[in-house]
């Protein structure tokens, strides 16, 4: 059962994860990696600074999902919870010691 506390928990903990690539690993996807290196930055600069965070968007308010426009294309990234080892999905995103965060920043048409 998820809890008030431990959603706060997985937020903060995606929230940190998005922001400073701790807790976990960024991926970029093809399209995103074959960009010019200014380009790449560009784009994962907007998603550290994502905030706009709705219930469209982040139905389950985990912070988990982004999406957002550069020079005329949708770019989404997303964050999956895995174990340690990154096999199976984790038994309980909101214990760091549990879960390996696992960002991945694609073009909404890759996706």
């Amino acid at each position: 059962m998820t809890t008030e506390t431990s959603v706060a928990r997985i937020r903060a903990l995606n929230d940190t994860a998005r922001r400073t690539s701790a807790l976990g690993q960024f991926f970029l996807t093809r399209g995103v990696a074959e960009l010019p290196p200014d380009d790449q930055a560009a784009i994962l600069d907007r998603v550290r600074t994502f905030d706009d965070f709705t219930p469209a968007n982040d139905p389950h308010d985990e912070h988990d999902f982004g999406a957002f426009a550069y020079k005329g294309r949708t770019v989404y990234w997303k964050i999956e919870y895995y174990d340690l080892l990154r096999i199976n999905g984790s038994s309980d995103p909101s214990d760091p010691a549990l879960t390996r965060r696992v960002l991945t920043v694609t073009f909404a048409d890759e996706y």
